[in-house]
């Protein structure tokens, strides 16, 4: 992520922490900062690594803590695939992803064309739908390389 979108991205924080009554505490900021620069879509423990280069005695704990919080508070988003750890995605507007079931990587999918969907209304008699995204799994080019 480019330094002035990191920024931008720093400032929302900061602005979502205020109204909600929550302090921009060092570690919401450093754990944001280091899910942006990440683009892997990373685990918590992926998180946490590269935040303890800035702040070495964070605890596993507080990485967790904060990342749920970050995504109370619609800062990021969680996301859930069977059989994998959940990883974080600091890409909030609606997207889709390609997940290897091999390797656990996970990709981003642009794809405004499915957007569109909705479930059958019987599905969702008794269910309200606030957001979704498609995830479409198989093998990744270098899982697909191995015997």
């Amino acid at each position: 992520m480019q330094p002035d979108e990191l920024a931008k991205r720093i400032q929302e924080l900061a602005l979502v922490c205020r109204k909600a009554g929550r302090p921009l505490t060092v570690q919401r900021r450093a754990v944001l900062e280091a899910l942006l620069t990440l683009d892997n879509h990373p685990t918590a423990d992926e998180v946490l690594e590269l935040v303890r280069q800035r702040i070495p005695n964070i605890s596993r704990t507080t990485v967790y803590r904060v990342l749920d919080t970050l995504v109370a508070l619609g800062v990021i988003r969680r996301i859930h695939h069977p059989g994998s750890a959940a990883r974080f995605d600091g890409k909030v507007a609606r997207h889709h992803h390609l997940i290897c079931t091999s390797c656990g990587k996970v990709w981003d999918v642009d794809a405004p064309e499915l957007d569109c969907i909705t479930p059958p209304g019987e599905a969702t008699r008794d269910f309200e739908v606030h957001d979704f995204s498609v995830h479409f799994s198989g093998l990744c080019s270098e899982c697909r390389k191995r015997p």
